[in-house]
C-alpha cells in the first residue's frame, strides 16, 4: 500500500479572500477556506477524515456506507484505487442493486469500489452490532475495516481539528455545511478562544446537536469550542435543491469563478447571505466559509 503522504495532499488548504456585496454592505469580511483544493480525488473534509482512518485500516479492506449519491463513497473509492486498498461501499436501497448505476455509483464501481445493497430497514440499523456482522457477513468482508456512514468517527473527529488549527486567528465566525458533524465536532475543538464554529445542516431532522456533542465527547471527553447550528437551509432534507438554490448558486459561481458544490456548499453560501442580510453578524466580522467539497463530473 502507498503511503499517503506520496498523494501529495495539498495542506494547509488556502484561504481565499472575496468581495461580495451582500457582505460588504454590512461591514462583514468574507472568506473562503478552500478544501476542495486539498486533493483532486479526496475532496475537503473527506480527506481530513479519511487519512487517519486508511492510516489505521494498514492495509485491510475497507468497508463503509452512504446512499447512491454518497460523496463519502466516491472518496473512498477513489483512496482505494490510489493506495491499492479493497474498498467494499454499502448502499442504502436493495431496490437500486437491479437498476442501472447513477453516475456517482457508477464512478464508486470504476474505481474498483465492490457495491454491495441492503434495504433501507438493514441500512437504518447498520451501527447495531447484530446488523453489522449480519451485513458484513453477506459482503464477504467480516475481516474488515469499518469506516462509518460519513466516515465520522473519534479518528476523524480528531483529524479535523486541524481545519480549525489552520485558521487560528484568521476569523470571527467559521462556517461549514454538516452531514454527519464529525467536521464541524473537530473545527470547532480546534479553534482557539474567542472563535466561533457555526454549522449549517444540510439534513433535516434537529438531531445534529445530540450527535455532535456525542463525537466530540468520544474523541476528547468533553463537549470542546464554541459552536452552534442553523437547521434553516437544509431546503427538505439531504440532496434536495430548489429552483432558488440552483439559481443561487449560478449566481456565486459568476460572481466568483468558484465551482459551488450542490448538496453541502451551495446551502452553506445560501445560509450566509441569509443570516447577513437578518444582521446576525455584527459589523467588523470576518467569516470564513469552509468549501469542503467541489461538484463532480
Amino acid at each position: 500500500m502507498t503511503g499517503l503522504d506520496t498523494l501529495r495532499p495539498r495542506l494547509p488548504s488556502p484561504v481565499q479572500e472575496l468581495s461580495d456585496p451582500r457582505f460588504t454592505r454590512h461591514g462583514l469580511r468574507l472568506l473562503l477556506k478552500r478544501d476542495d483544493l486539498i486533493h483532486p480525488e479526496i475532496v475537503g473534509n473527506k480527506w481530513r477524515k479519511l487519512a487517519p482512518n486508511l492510516t489505521t485500516a494498514a492495509g485491510r479492506t475497507v468497508v463503509t456506507f452512504g446512499g447512491a449519491y454518497s460523496n463519502h463513497l466516491r472518496a473512498t473509492a477513489a483512496a482505494g484505487r490510489l493506495l491499492g486498498l479493497p474498498t467494499v461501499g454499502v448502499v442504502r436501497g436493495q431496490e437500486l442493486a437491479d437498476r442501472p448505476l447513477n453516475p456517482s455509483l457508477t464512478r464508486c464501481a470504476a474505481d474498483g469500489m465492490r457495491l454491495h445493497f441492503v434495504d433501507r430497514s438493514t441500512y437504518r440499523a447498520k451501527t447495531d452490532p447484530a446488523t453489522l456482522a449480519r451485513v458484513l457477513r453477506a459482503a464477504d468482508a467480516e475481516d474488515a475495516y469499518v469506516v462509518p456512514e460519513g466516515g465520522s468517527n473519534t479518528l476523524a473527529v480528531r483529524g479535523c481539528r486541524a481545519l480549525g488549527e489552520e485558521l487560528s486567528g484568521l476569523a470571527d465566525v467559521v462556517a461549514i455545511a454538516c452531514g454527519t458533524g464529525g467536521t464541524l465536532a473537530g473545527l470547532a475543538a480546534g479553534l482557539p478562544p474567542g472563535q466561533r464554529a457555526l454549522g449549517i445542516p444540510v439534513l433535516k431532522g434537529g438531531f445534529l446537536t445530540a450527535d455532535v456533542e456525542s463525537l466530540q465527547i468520544h474523541a476528547f471527553g468533553a463537549r470542546r469550542g464554541d459552536w452552534t447550528l442553523d437547521d434553516r437551509f437544509h431546503v427538505g432534507g439531504y440532496a434536495r435543491t430548489t429552483p432558488e438554490l440552483e439559481a443561487f448558486a449560478e449566481d456565486f459561481e459568476d460572481r466568483h469563478g468558484v465551482a459551488v458544490e450542490r448538496l453541502y456548499v451551495a446551502k452553506l453560501l445560501y445560509g450566509l447571505v441569509a443570516l447577513a442580510e437578518e444582521g446576525t453578524f455584527a459589523p467588523g466580522t470576518t467569516v470564513v466559509a469552509v468549501v469542503t467539497g467541489r461538484p463532480f463530473p
